[in-house]
C-alpha cells in the first residue's frame, strides 16, 4: 500500500511526476500502484499509459505486472483525473461498515468474515470494495493489503495484512502449502460420493468488454479440489470444498463442468501457519 498522505502532497497529476518506492510500494505491480495514486482515472487508461511507454522505472519502460521495489523511481505522466463528489467532506469520520465482522486483529492481521455482496476491491464498475472502505475508515493505518480475494457473492473468511512482513509471510504460506482453504457450498443436485476428487485444466480469458471468464479445455491450467458431502437436502446437496489450487473461479466451473449448479458459497479459509505470520509481523 502506497502512504498517500505523503505521495498526495508531492504529486502533481497536471505535471510529470517522480515518485521515489517506499516500504508501503516495495513488491507492489505498477499496474496497482497507480490505481491507488491516480484516484478517478480509469484502468483503461492507466494501461494505455503502460503500453505508450509513458510510464518508467528508472528510465525503462515497464509492463502492468512489473513488480516494484523498494528505492526504484517511478515516472507517472501529466493525466486527468475526476472530481470526487466526496471531497468537501473527506474531513469527516466514515462510517464503518465492517467493524462487527471482525474476526480477530492483532498488530499484523486483520481477519474479517466478508459478507455476500461486497466486492474485496474496486473495479469494474465497483467504485469501492472492502480493502477502500477499509482504508477510508482507518486513515491513519501505514499499511493494509489483501492478502488473497473473494468473489463478490461468496461470504466468509478473508485476510488482510497490516504489515508488509506479514503479507510476505502469508503469500509464503499460501504459495507453500501451508494454508487449508475450504469452502462450504451449496450446490443444485444431489451428489452422491463421499469424498470426490476433482481435477480440470482450467482456462483463463478475457471477454471485449474485460470481463473474465473460464473454461474447461486440455491447453488449460491445472486445478484440483477436494469435495466432501456433508449433508442431502432434497434437491440441493450441501459440500465442502477443499482447494488444493486456487485458480480463477475454480469451483464455480469445475462444479458447473460437473452438472452441479452453484447457489451459495461461504469461505472457511484457515491458516495453519498462523505462529509464523506472527512472528513476521
Amino acid at each position: 500500500m502506497t502512504n498517500l498522505s505523503k505521495t498526495s502532497k508531492q504529486f502533481n497529476p497536471g505535471a510529470v511526476n517522480l515518485l521515489t518506492i517506499d516500504e508501503g510500494g516495495d513488491g507492489q505491480r505498477v499496474d496497482n500502484y497507480l490505481a491507488k495514486i491516480l484516484k478517478g482515472v480509469p484502468k483503461s487508461h492507466i494501461y494505455r499509459i503502460l503500453r505508450s511507454g509513458e510510464v518508467r522505472v528508472n528510465s525503462k519502460r515497464v509492463d502492468a505486472s512489473s513488480k516494484l521495489a523498494l528505492g526504484d523511481q517511478i515516472r507517472v505522466p501529466p493525466v486527468r483525473m475526476m472530481q470526487s463528489n466526496t471531497e468537501p467532506n473527506s474531513h469527516l469520520p466514515v462510517a464503518s461498515k465492517f467493524e462487527d465482522a471482525v474476526l480477530f486483529e492483532d498488530e499484523a492481521l486483520l481477519v474479517l468474515n466478508k459478507p455476500a455482496g461486497f466486492a474485496v476491491h474496486g473495479g469494474s464498475g465497483i467504485s469501492r470494495g472492502v480493502i477502500e472502505q477499509l482504508r477510508l475508515e482507518r486513515p491513519h493505518a501505514k499499511f493494509l493489503e489483501l492478502v488473497h480475494r473473494l468473489d463478490r457473492d461468496t461470504s466468509g473468511v478473508l485476510l488482510l495484512a497490516k504489515k508488509r512482513a506479514a503479507l510476505v509471510a502469508l503469500h509464503d504460506a499460501i504459495r507453500n502449502n501451508q494454508t487449508d482453504k475450504r469452502y462450504l457450498v451449496m450446490v443444485h443436485g444431489q451428489w452422491k460420493d463421499q469424498k470426490r476428487k476433482v481435477k480440470l485444466p482450467l482456462h483463463k480469458y478475457v471477454l471485449p468488454s474485460g470481463e473474465r471468464r473460464v473454461s474447461v479445455q486440455d491447453d488449460g491450467q491445472d486445478s484440483e479440489t477436494n469435495f466432501f458431502l456433508r449433508k442431502p437436502m432434497g434437491e440441493f446437496t450441501l459440500l465442502e470444498a477443499q482447494l488444493v489450487t486456487g485458480r480463477t473461479h475454480q469451483l464455480r466451473v469445475q462444479l458447473a463442468h460437473l452438472a452441479f449448479l452453484f447457489s451459495v458459497m461461504i469461505s472457511m479459509a484457515t491458516l495453519s501457519s498462523t505462529r509464523r505470520c506472527r512472528s513476521a509481523g
